[in-house]
């Protein structure tokens, strides 16, 4: 009995995929398809999302976003889609934002935590925008109503509805109180 071998795709190939109303990810060459968040998921990234635009908009410049592609590993690659993200402005490329795939890792990324997402998924996904070189990986709750800092140094730390979300190295002067972006 032989075993087939998965065809691995690359960036390249999983951007020419055609559109099927799911949610993808390439994950070390593979395609992982997850059905699209719910109405308390996007109001969260809306939220979240708009106060870092919001921050980006009143100087702090740099690139906010959500759920663009990001290649954070080749041979094989992985792509993610982060909720949210925040790229620094002396990290966007030359010629501006990319019409395709960003291939930098965002400094931040914001993962939006879905009731249909494993603990380990969660981490996974932590795990490979860290190792990509992303500074700070957020995991938000919206169930608990918290959010988990995951820093480039390893460090963690929980916020939860009466804290403050910041980042003074990365994001100077945003501050957003964590109940807001669940309100």
């Amino acid at each position: 009995m032989s075993a087939t071998a998965t065809q691995l795709l690359t960036a390249e190939e999983f951007l020419l995929l055609p559109e099927n109303g799911m949610r993808r990810a390439l994950v070390r060459g593979e395609v992982e398809e997850t059905m699209p968040p719910g109405g308390r998921h996007g109001n969260v990234a809306l939220k979240l999302g708009g106060r870092i635009q919001a921050w980006v908009e009143a100087g702090a410049g740099g690139c906010a976003g959500v759920e663009s592609g990001f290649i954070l590993a080749r041979n094989p690659d992985i792509v993610r889609g982060p909720d949210v993200f925040y790229v620094r402005a002396e990290r966007i490329p030359t010629e501006g934002i990319p019409e395709a795939f960003w291939t930098i890792a965002p400094d931040l990324a914001v993962e939006i935590v879905s009731p249909s997402e494993t603990a380990e998924d969660v981490r996974a996904k932590v795990r490979e925008y860290l190792d990509a070189g992303t500074q700070l990986v957020w995991e938000v709750y919206p169930r608990t109503r918290e959010v988990v800092a995951y820093a480039a140094d390893g460090s963690a730390r929980a916020f939860g509805p009466a804290d403050t979300l910041q980042a003074p190295e990365l994001l100077p002067g945003f501050a957003c109180r964590v109940s807001e972006i669940f309100a």
